[in-house]
């Protein structure tokens, strides 16, 4: 007995030193981070947790919390995440022994070796025990790649709900944007009333001719047809932001207008701390952790499978004056000789996967400092922007009061004075857009520098 134990062994080591070596990650698939950023912020600060409420609206707030519990995208994750603990236990119960009790009952009629017939009722209850041996780590391979799995998905579970943060923060800064541009609309429309009342009255009393009288009008009207627009921008953006806080689209209440809102520093970070940031990048590497771990897992297939089973029960009978006992104990060694290539061909596809799992985290990473990168220096330069912006409507405004006063004085065609209220209209939808421009960046600022570290 012992003899053969020993040549089990020796023939498991053999095959050992002949399982194919695992490859490593490819070169080059590091990402290493730059010691500072191209674009510096002069207004930087620490991060808090809920940044969103530095905004002061409490509209604002009461709709990302909803959004971060009741949205269909986040909890779909959570289920994922669910998924993954369940896997995770079912791998954990490979290294386990499988313990199972049933009984065999049957009722019989027979021929007896004297040539008469019999019946005789039999039961068999048994109890009985397996149990793989993980003697080269194929089982606690697979337990490593379902925690890895699962650590993943908690990650995705985070990015989905920064992601949701995100989009809801911008979603009412764009509904209040619309309420902005619709309130100059109206404040133009006004203006353009009073000069198409004034372009009539002249016109009735022969002052001037019925060119500027429809010129006037056909401003007002143009002005008039954006209205409806801008109204149906601001329902369909309405029903966006319900949908995203998991209820039926309707309206939805403002805290306050977009000059009001507050407009918090920026998120202070090193590039050094960004990787331990991103919940995407996390779940990237945990991807390649646990690719790892299903090669292991692969390899291990090449290695001797050592089984053990043990079995006892009674066999019952009305034709025994006592039950008889029955046991058994055993094992078996499987070592693969000849697979038609298949072996190989798993541990090759799950190296690929690694492979890819690798590339994708380096793609994931760079494209967190590049979304860094992108609002820093937008946010930088729509700040000069507003302030080139902010002179441009000075010099419009008063180009449109000296036009105006010159027109009503009849020295300059209506033409002229249409020009300059065209022109600052455009400046005022402008200054609306950047202001939402530097509020949405902000936010994708925010998101793009992630939530706080992994490992705090």
């Amino acid at each position: 007995m012992k003899r053969r134990l020993l040549a089990a062994i020796s023939l498991a080591g053999i095959l050992t030193g002949c399982a194919p070596t695992l490859r490593p990650v490819p070169v080059g698939v590091a990402a290493s981070s730059p010691i500072e950023w191209r674009t510096q912020m002069s207004d930087a600060g620490p991060m808090e947790v809920r940044w969103w409420q530095g905004f002061g609206d409490p509209i604002l707030s009461q709709l990302i919390e909803t959004a971060r519990t009741n949205n269909p995208d986040i909890n779909v994750a959570a289920a994922r995440v669910a998924e993954a603990r369940a896997t995770e236990q079912v791998s954990r119960s490979l290294l386990l022994p499988s313990i199972g009790a049933g009984v065999d009952a049957a009722v019989r009629r027979e021929v007896s070796p004297f040539g008469r017939s019999q019946e005789s009722v039999v039961a068999m209850p048994a109890f009985q025990a397996s149990y793989e041996v993980d003697l080269f780590g194929k089982n606690r391979a697979k337990i490593d790649a379902a925690e890895a799995n699962f650590d993943a998905a908690k990650a995705s579970e985070e990015s989905a709900r920064l992601s949701v943060t995100a989009a809801t923060a911008t979603g009412y800064v764009t509904l209040l944007a619309l309420d902005a541009r619709l309130e100059v609309l109206t404040k133009t429309l006004q203006s353009r009333a009073e000069a198409l009342k004034f372009a009539q009255d002249r016109a009735e009393v022969g002052y001037t001719s019925q060119l500027e009288l429809r010129q006037s009008q056909a401003e007002y009207e143009a002005t008039a047809q954006q209205v409806p627009q801008v109204e149906a921008q601001i329902a369909r953006q309405e029903n966006a932001l319900s949908i995203l806080t998991g209820i039926l689209p309707g309206a939805i209440n403002r805290g306050g207008s977009l000059a009001a809102l507050a407009q918090p520093q920026s998120p202070e970070i090193l590039p050094s701390e960004l990787l331990r940031r991103r919940p995407d990048v996390a779940a990237a590497e945990y991807r390649i952790v646990a690719a790892d771990a299903q090669m292991r897992s692969a390899r291990a297939q090449f290695m001797p499978s050592i089984n053990l089973g043990a079995s006892s029960g009674l066999a019952l009978s009305n034709l025994l004056s006592n039950p008889i006992s029955i046991w058994s104990i055993g094992g078996s060694i499987l070592a693969p000789i000849f697979q038609g290539g298949r072996l190989q061909g798993q541990l090759d596809a799950v190296t690929a996967q690694r492979d890819q799992a690798a590339w994708a985290y380096r793609a994931t990473a760079l494209n967190a400092f590049r979304e860094v990168e992108d609002r820093m220096v937008g946010l930088k330069k729509l700040d000069e922007q507003e302030v080139l912006l902010l002179k441009q409507r000075a010099a419009v405004s008063d180009v449109l009061r000296h036009t105006r006063n010159r027109y009503r004085a009849g020295y300059i065609s209506y033409i002229e004075q249409l020009d300059a209220q065209r022109a600052l209209l455009s400046v005022d939808l402008a200054l609306v857009q950047l202001r939402a421009d530097e509020l949405t960046t902000l936010i994708s600022l925010y998101q793009a520098v992630g939530g706080p570290p992994t490992d705090s």
